[in-house]
């Protein structure tokens, strides 16, 4: 036993003093790539012209059935989001079952059955194969498109626009596809309020008519299903389907930026700017650059050990993460890369992007970083093959991409045999650095001028139009346009003998009513603030006696000086009144667009530097918007007159802390009555 043991310590010092000697700074240098056996997808096409690829898995006792449409991007124009319409309509009922029925049946045998625009696809157990086949095909071939689902979906389709007309980062998809493709291409086109309310009914039915049709089709089976099966089910429910000519459409490749610019949405209530560095690119699977392509995004910006976020999110402490890509599509794809910043360093982020786009291209990639990326995607390609899906996918793009049979079976050895020198050529084609387009969406008033540096900075609204040219009074002081509004709800005389107010609303989110209630008192500086839904207190705010206090669901605190002075500045009913005499800032930022009315931004300081931003219109004087970076933005319209004082009676408020915009009537309104302790608190 001793000689054993002693043995035993020899061979493990031995092996200790051997794994000492290897260099960990370094990958190991990497191995020959594995031969990848991917089944081959067996396929078959009908007389109707449907493509058919079976992926026999009898893992599972499932079975999937995935069609879809190969058809060319359509520009939608005035009737821009109408695709977005079409599955949710054919869902909407059949000749044979009405909605409710449909959910039902799908339900009862623990199936999935969904469908787009360009595909319709459902999953059973294999022995619910029969019945979720024919509740595919009864959706495919029989929607019967009620009128009421198509208006319910609108009405949807509104709320959800007026979210995210005031979202960043959905600010800055649509500014960057508008800027890179234009609003005539299918890709640069936003839907709006108006195009929404534009889509009939006829256009859901022509589109359908038009475009699902089995000639240019692709079913894609996976489960426990083989060939022969396969062939027996598609005919028996995709045989009689009849082909038909569908239209073709193409469109001019987007031009890159003769130089390098920058357009800006001005979102004066962002604390963050949105970036993004873009170009458009020609690049679709299978082409010569793709897969090299897939390797320099990794290293540019495709993870957490990347050259962009080391360096704006570890090194500089920017962002939580600053992320690229290089996209393929059969048209037209994009070279991005993009983050959320601090407002206060977004030249510097910016500065960053452009070092490293340009330093990728001119000194190009080490060894290192390739074989880290290798690796990584290598270890992606391989997971994504647990998932049956993917073997249908691949025979899917081998057919829509006309790629060589083998192309996914030798995809790790053409992933591996790339150089430093292939990847150095692919960005020096690719990527053009002095013309990308560096779309930023932040507050205006910080970050213009800072931006001029990186080009000609171009101003657009929050849905990628130009922003309107507007034209303000050059005589105009933030104390004039004050003057202006008081002016316009009463006059000054009327506006001061408002002492006190009581102000109930009533509102809905999302099917949920709730009531807000102010109590204001500036002869004795208190202020109440309450929201209630189903008659509980949810959220409270109190200021008296110099103090304020906050309560949430019952869990009340004191608020700090910082956060008193800011709730100081709401806590009046007609706050332009008393801003000089208490000591307030006023700064007018120009005129600016709100909701298609010219309006003057004022932004009020306080002396602890707190702040709130008001906008009034340029016509009329009133107040339309009030904004807030902590709490959101509210909309005012609807003034009506009051004890001879103009108030709004209704209001829109967006804030982070509610998915969808609150819309609020006034329903009780009194002035100058008595105010007790028990009304503010």
């Amino acid at each position: 036993m001793k000689k054993i043991a002693i043995g035993l310590l020899v061979t493990f010092l031995a092996t200790g003093i051997a794994f000492a000697q290897v260099d960990r700074s370094k990958l190991p240098a990497s191995g020959p790539a594995p031969e990848i056996k991917i089944s081959e997808a067996e396929t078959f096409t009908l007389a109707n012209g449907l493509k058919v690829f079976v992926v026999k898995n009898t893992k599972l006792p499932r079975v999937s059935f995935t069609l879809v449409l190969e058809r060319d991007p359509i520009l939608e124009g005035d009737k821009a989001g109408l695709s977005t319409f079409i599955g949710e309509m054919m869902m909407g009922g059949t000749k044979n079952r009405t909605k409710d029925q449909l959910d039902q049946e799908i339900d009862f045998i623990g199936a999935s059955l969904n469908a787009s625009a360009t595909s319709v696809s459902a999953s059973s157990l294999k022995k619910h194969q029969g019945k979720v086949l024919d509740l595919m095909a009864d959706v495919l071939f029989n929607p019967v498109f009620p009128q009421p689902e198509l208006d319910k979906l609108k009405k949807q389709s509104l709320t959800g626009l007026a979210t995210t007309k005031d979202d960043p980062n959905a600010i800055s998809s649509r500014l960057s596809r508008a800027v890179l493709y234009g609003k005539n291409h299918p890709y640069g086109e936003s839907q709006t309020e108006q195009t929404t309310k534009n889509i009939t009914l006829e256009d859901v039915k022509a589109y359908y008519a038009t475009y699902f049709k089995p000639n240019i089709a692709y079913l894609a089976i996976v489960g426990d299903m083989d060939k022969a099966e396969a062939q027996k089910v598609v005919n028996q429910y995709f045989g009689a389907w009849k082909k038909g000519v569908v239209p073709t459409f193409t469109y001019p490749m987007p031009v890159r930026a003769a130089k390098q610019a920058v357009a800006l949405v001005d979102r004066s209530s962002s604390v963050q700017s949105v970036i993004n560095v873009t170009q458009p690119v020609a690049m679709k699977i299978g082409d010569t650059d793709y897969i090299s392509s897939r390797l320099l995004n990794q290293i540019l910006g495709g993870g957490s050990a990347s050259r962009l976020f080391m360096n704006l999110r570890e090194d500089k402490g920017y962002t939580y993460g600053a992320y690229s890509s290089i996209g393929a599509d059969k048209l037209v794809a994009t070279i991005s890369a993009s983050a959320s910043v601090r407002s206060e360093v977004t030249d510097s982020a910016i500065v960053e992007f452009v070092y490293e786009i340009k330093n990728l291209v001119e000194k190009g990639v080490t060894q290192e970083e390739l074989d880290k990326a290798k690796a990584e995607l290598a270890g992606s390609f391989g997971r994504s093959l647990e998932q049956p899906g993917t073997v249908a996918n691949f025979a899917l793009n081998t057919a829509r991409y006309n790629l060589p049979k083998d192309y996914y079976a030798t995809y790790l050895q053409k992933l591996n045999s790339y150089t430093v020198a292939d990847i150095n050529a692919t960005a020096k084609r690719l990527i053009e650095p002095d013309k990308f387009i560096i779309t930023t969406v932040g507050n205006g008033a910080e970050i213009k001028e800072k931006l001029a540096q990186f080009g000609e900075v171009m101003e657009y609204d929050n849905m990628g139009e130009p922003a309107k040219q507007l034209v303000a009074d050059a005589a105009m002081t933030p104390e004039k346009v004050l003057e202006n509004y008081l002016t316009a709800v009463g006059g000054a005389d009327k506006v001061a003998a408002v002492q006190t107010a009581k102000i109930s609303m009533d509102a809905n989110v999302m099917g949920t009513p709730l009531t807000i209630a102010f109590v204001y008192d500036s002869q004795n500086g208190r202020y109440g603030q309450k929201l209630s839904i189903a008659g509980n207190v949810m959220q409270k705010t109190t200021l008296a006696n110099g103090k304020g206090s906050m309560s949430v669901q019952g869990n009340s605190m004191e608020m700090a000086p910082a956060q008193f002075a800011e709730a100081q500045l709401n806590s009046y009913l007609f706050p332009e009144a008393v801003y000089k005499q208490n000591g307030y800032t006023l700064t007018l930022d120009g005129l600016k667009d709100v909701e298609g009315k010219p309006a003057y931004k004022v932004i009020i300081t306080a002396a602890s530097g707190a702040k709130l931003i008001n906008y009034y219109a340029q016509d009329s004087g009133l107040k339309i918007k009030y904004e807030n970076p902590a709490s959101g933005d509210t909309y005012y319209g609807d003034y009506q007159a009051t004890n001879g004082v103009l108030l709004p009676m209704s209001w829109t408020i967006k804030s982070p802390q509610i998915p969808v915009p609150l819309e609020a009537k006034v329903t009780s309104l009194e002035l100058n009555v008595p105010i007790t302790d028990a009304d503010v608190n």
